[in-house]
């Protein structure tokens, strides 16, 4: 009876201590949030041979982005980032925090995404972090502990990913972005940093041509810098959480995803920009909208059976 009960008492302790974790991960999560002044910093370091000559150093600052918590549950936490640059509110990247996630959608190469099933035990106490770009279509993901110790609180994770928008357009010889992402909690914001690996894949086999080191930096300014990206958020949030729906709709009944550039020589995002005009303009609205939200994501998933409806 006495071991009965200590055995009680233990269970009882650590899931106590369970829930003290959870509560400390979903507060470093939202703890990114807020108005910050932010710079983006990015060099090239070692090349994998002499032949290479790795790029210049890139700095990018005068800038404000708003994050801000677009849906919450009990073990999901999604964060919205909306750049400022020059007066114009940008929907910018989303973070999908997912706690104990077995599911991630892994980068491939040329545009395809996979499906990976990781083991329960593999994941216990861990938090994926799903990152999606501006249309909310997929980029990475990665699935770590955060750790807090020694006043610090952090995580930190390995994903491949396709070329970053700052390079997509000016470069083609690499097609994978081996990245180790750092996120952590500062006394004025947060700053994530990056390690990455810029790779050729081809035929199984992989190929570094050069190291790179980035610093993000998210330093904490007054709120009514962000008022503009407030209130663009309060207009265009419903507009956003379909076209989420329709992409976690996407992601369920696929084993892989490979999405096409351009369709009819538009890139997406110019696809969505219109519908998301016709939607804020009431010219497109309920069941039509998402209709045409679905239809169009069809249109750029090169699966034939994308299982929207």
């Amino acid at each position: 009876m006495k071991r009965l009960f200590l055995f009680a008492m233990a269970f009882v302790a650590q899931h106590s201590m369970a829930q003290q974790k959870l509560s400390q991960d979903k507060a470093a999560i939202k703890n990114m949030c807020g108005c910050h002044e932010v710079t983006f910093e990015y060099t090239e370091t070692f090349p994998a041979d002499s032949t290479y000559k790795p790029k210049g150093y890139k700095k990018i600052t005068d800038a404000v982005e708003y994050i801000t918590v677009a849906a919450e549950g009990d073990k999901r936490i999604v964060l919205q980032h909306l750049l400022i640059a020059e007066g114009d509110v940008i929907k910018h990247w989303t973070e999908d925090w997912q706690y104990e996630n077995q599911t991630l959608l892994a980068f491939d190469k040329d545009n395809t995404w996979k499906k990976v099933q990781l083991p329960a035990a593999q994941v216990k106490g861990q938090w994926t972090q799903k990152v999606f770009g501006v249309d909310d279509e997929p980029r990475y993901e990665g699935s770590a502990t955060w750790v807090h110790a020694d006043g610090r609180h952090y995580w930190e994770a390995a994903s491949d990913a396709p070329l970053p928008r700052r390079e997509y357009t000016t470069r083609n010889d690499y097609n994978v972005l081996h990245r180790i992402n750092h996120h952590e909690i500062t006394a004025t914001g947060s700053v994530h940093e990056q390690d990455n690996k810029k790779v050729v894949r081809a035929d199984g086999k992989d190929k570094v041509i050069v190291q790179e080191k980035g610093v993000n930096t998210y330093d904490r300014t007054d709120e009514s810098k962000c008022a503009a990206a407030k209130a663009w958020w309060e207009q265009h949030k419903q507009f956003w959480a379909l076209v989420r729906k329709y992409w976690d709709q996407l992601y369920a009944a696929n084993t892989f995803v490979t999405l096409q550039k351009k369709v009819n020589n538009e890139p997406l995002y110019k696809a969505m920009n219109a519908l998301e005009k016709k939607a804020f303009d009431k010219a497109l609205t309920g069941a039509a909208l998402e209709k045409e939200i679905a239809a169009t994501l069809q249109q750029f998933a090169a699966n034939k059976d994308m299982g929207l409806k």
